[in-house]
């Protein structure tokens, strides 16, 4: 389909320049953007390009995996596209920023929530979030991990501690601040739903994975979208960021050992320069 869209673009220009007719066709075809460092690296003298043709016939790329396990490329903005609630946002704002279970983040009571500097919990001094396993909760959601917590003058300590970062405390509050305020039911529990006959009820795990499923289709991402998802992602990502430090990535994303960082959820890019450039050294040819 690309080549069969490249053959057709240069068709009509070829037309539109030898017949001198429809100029507006042609402008609409000579269009360009941006070049990427990959384009840069593939041209000759791509340091001093300052723009690449695109081709408006030619149809939609699909996002492409790093790894079978993550996110398709691109996929965190496609599904900010078609989210319909301020929930849903704060859903995927919240696994894309920590390494948060489905059951951990759909288990929050309000009080788990330390989203401002100093806490009185003291354990950390900068907005975090507590993960603590209660089996009672009325959407039978439960963390995986449990580490000791207990409430002490209205304050939760313990549990497992994520750190919050400004974007999801941004979507906290505009979420709070509509629908919450709306269709809360003094339960006390973070994620409510909001449609149907239990409209204000805690929301479980399943519907927070279900719905990931159908807004993955609705933005036309390959496979299924899955919390586990953000998990590989994020820890990759920290990786990356870290030159490969697993310390760093384990401290980040809550991890048991830096063992399990190595082997189940650090992934590299296939499709990066840097691993281009190793294979090519080691095959030795010029990168």
């Amino acid at each position: 389909m690309q080549v069969a869209a490249a053959c057709l673009k240069g068709f009509y220009l070829n037309a539109c320049v030898s017949k001198g007719v429809n100029a507006s066709l042609k402008e609409a075809l000579a269009v360009t953007r941006l070049p990427t460092q990959v384009d840069r690296d593939r041209a000759l003298l791509g340091h001093v390009k300052t723009s690449m043709t695109v081709n408006p016939l030619a149809p939609r790329r699909s996002p492409r995996r790093r790894h079978p396990k993550m996110l398709p490329e691109g996929a965190k903005d496609e599904l900010r596209g078609v989210m319909n609630t301020a929930r849903d946002e704060m859903v995927l704002q919240w696994l894309s920023d920590t390494s948060l279970r489905p059951g951990g983040l759909t288990g929050l009571h309000l009080m788990d929530l330390h989203l401002r500097e100093n806490a009185a919990c003291g354990e950390c001094r900068d907005p975090h979030l507590h993960i603590c396993h209660r089996l009672g909760n009325p959407n039978r959601a439960a963390a995986k991990i449990k580490p000791e917590w207990r409430v002490v003058d209205d304050v939760v300590t313990g549990g497992e501690i994520y750190r919050a970062s400004p974007a999801m405390i941004s979507s906290y509050f505009k979420y709070m601040t509509t629908e919450y305020a709306k269709y809360a039911t003094g339960h006390g529990m973070l994620l409510i739903q909001l449609a149907g006959p239990n409209r204000g009820d805690p929301w479980s795990a399943d519907a927070a994975r279900g719905m990931l499923r159908r807004v993955g289709r609705r933005a036309g991402l390959p496979g299924r979208i899955t919390p586990k998802a953000f998990r590989h992602q994020i820890t990759s990502d920290v990786l990356d960021v870290t030159n490969g430090d697993s310390m760093v990535a384990k401290a980040v994303g809550n991890w048991s050992s830096v063992r399990m960082v190595d082997e189940v959820y650090g992934h590299p890019d296939l499709h990066s320069p840097d691993f281009t450039a190793a294979l090519q050294a080691v095959w030795g040819e010029d990168a």
